[in-house]
């Protein structure tokens, strides 16, 4: 059904998505799409702590140490798969290089900073672990190849299958190199959905034959927030978008009709949380609700150097209002799938400054890369699990520097999380989650002084590192894997529900043929499915998706190194 206007429910990438190409492809009026959201940095973040602080989920819980930076997470980038993503990118200009696309500076630096990723995992008197070998079994390559092989219209087939379920008579599967890669390149847990992994196995199946060294990862210049959100939000605000936040939308109020099966949103109830006054708004016949119904970054909370990140239980904003609509309407989905078990969803993870390149130069020294191409995941020496698994202790992404635009010369920043978040360090004795930013370093240095191959160990450097810290902010997120969520099918609404006249779900909890989600991709097709229905665009006009599944030479490399 064509709408004139369009409210925006969240400020993040798939909704930006949508507003562009209702602008560009669908000939609005930016001046007809407004945002009401909680903050606009989405999962794509990045911030000076300084600017952090008085968000909303984190105004509660005030920090001593404010200085430094501050990623709740990040993503990596495949320009094979990512093709909506890059396509958005093309159609808006870079926010820090000067007569480029968005999409033009990300491949100029990549050109320029290609990944190879030397020491994908390191464990204690082994060091650098030889993990091309991917160390697979015959169990482990049929039950992969029949995930592979699988066709879309079986899919259904794993519904509420774990992947521990369905490797259950194979567990060598979970002592692999392959599932420890896996498992901390896309924060997958033997609890996740098998559906999902299955997507995953058709969407990056060439990453098979690279893996132990993400040459297919593509990054961006700087974080994601500056290279990627803020030259969406500085072209939607020039086109005229308003954008408002510190809003938190509450209720949705829906047409009554006899059956209860129409799905019309006619108004909306929100609250200004700066001044906790509540503000409802009509929504007329000429109006689309584009709804973001989920955030991986909800409820996400920070600490400091010495301050552990609090637990914040609220159940999360956008999945607190999806589960309020579902709840009147048969086939919007089940949020409490992916929203009430933060056992199998949540992280905790870290973002540290320094003020000189003493830490950064010795992870260089051990790993024997340069920033900007490692994902480090420190492996225990002993298996801790029923299933055989060792311990993921901990893993560390070192960037290209600077990763902020403000960063001075002589600072760095690394991010790292633990995926475990209840598990306890090795060299602290406590759960991570319960860490302040001081520990989780002293942790880190542990774990690099195991795998140090000298002569000099990092341990004699330890005073010295400590000096350098800026700060290390903690940041515990009960909802980062919760994507990933055991689930059905039917428990995303999909992008336009049958019978839904103006509602639209956009994002990572909504449903997509073939799509693979925690990816940039997924949440920009979501927006772009969006925006097309509402002006009329013919779905056939969409991005074309790559079928990598289906690409003989692609399943015989992989073939061959499932073998090596």
């Amino acid at each position: 059904m064509i709408k004139k206007k369009a409210i925006m429910i969240g400020a993040g990438l798939s909704n930006m998505a949508a507003a562009v190409y209702l602008i560009q492809e669908g000939g609005w009026s930016g001046d007809a799409i407004t945002f009401y959201s909680l903050d606009d940095h989405g999962s794509n973040d990045g911030a000076p702590v300084s600017e952090t602080t008085d968000e909303y989920w984190n105004k509660n819980h005030p920090l001593e140490n404010t200085k430094g930076y501050v990623a709740r997470g990040g993503r990596m980038l495949n320009y094979r798969t990512y093709v909506d993503l890059m396509d958005l990118l093309d159609r808006i200009p870079s926010a820090t290089e000067p007569n480029m696309t968005a999409e033009e500076d990300t491949r100029s630096f990549d050109a320029q900073h290609r990944t190879f990723d030397k020491a994908r995992l390191l464990e204690g008197s082994k060091g650098i672990l030889d993990a091309g070998h991917l160390g697979f079994n015959n169990k482990d390559r049929l039950l992969m190849t029949k995930l592979i092989m699988m066709p879309d219209s079986e899919e259904e087939k794993l519904d509420n299958v774990s992947i521990a379920e369905y490797f259950k008579d194979d567990p060598h599967m979970f002592q692999t190199n392959f599932w420890y890669m896996w498992e901390t390149t896309f924060a997958f847990r033997t609890q996740s959905s098998a559906q999902e992994l299955r997507r995953y196995m058709h969407q990056m199946i060439y990453e098979f034959t690279q893996i132990e060294h993400l040459v297919g990862v593509n990054r961006t210049r700087y974080n994601q927030y500056e290279s990627i959100m803020l030259p969406l939000i500085n072209y939607l605000k020039d086109q005229g978008c308003r954008i408002i936040l510190n809003r938190r939308i509450t209720d949705l109020d829906f047409k009554e009709t006899q059956m209860t099966d129409e799905i019309t949103v006619t108004g909306m109830t929100m609250t200004n949380t700066e001044t906790d006054e509540v503000e409802h708004i009509t929504v007329d016949d000429d109006t689309a609700v584009i709804f973001t119904n989920g955030s991986i970054t909800d409820s996400a909370t920070l600490g400091d150097y010495n301050t552990p990140a609090p637990e914040n239980m609220d159940y999360g904003a956008a999945a607190g209002l999806w589960k309020q609509i579902a709840s009147k309407f048969y086939n919007l989905g089940n949020a409490d799938k992916f929203f009430a078990d933060r056992n199998a969803s949540e992280w905790v993870s870290f973002t540290l400054t320094t003020k000189n390149h003493i830490l950064l130069n010795e992870i260089e020294r051990i790993t024997t890369q340069i920033p900007g191409n490692a994902l480090n995941s420190f492996l225990s020496t002993k298996p801790i699990t029923p299933l055989g698994q060792k311990d993921v202790n901990m893993s560390i992404v070192v960037h290209h520097q600077p990763h902020f635009t403000t960063q001075k010369p002589n600072e760095a920043v690394i991010w790292g999380y633990f995926l475990y978040p209840r598990r306890s360090g090795e060299f602290v004795d406590k759960p991570y989650i319960e860490m302040t930013g001081k520990e989780m370093l002293q942790e880190l240095i542990g774990q690099l002084a195991k795998v140090d191959p000298g002569p000099i160990n990092i341990r004699e450097k330890e005073a010295e590192i400590m000096d350098s810290i800026i700060n290390n902010i903690p940041v515990y997120m009960p909802y980062a894997s919760a994507l990933f969520n055991n689930r059905a099918k039917t428990d995303r609404p999909e992008v336009i529900p049958e019978h839904s006249t103006n509602l639209a779900f956009t994002g990572e909890f909504v449903e997509q043929p073939y799509q693979m989600i925690f990816t940039e991709q997924s949440a920009v097709r979501s927006g772009e499915i969006a925006a097309y229905h509402f002006a009329g665009i013919p779905m056939a006009k969409l991005v074309d998706t790559p079928r990598y599944d289906r690409d003989i030479k692609t399943l015989m490399r992989a073939t061959k190194k499932m073998f090596e």
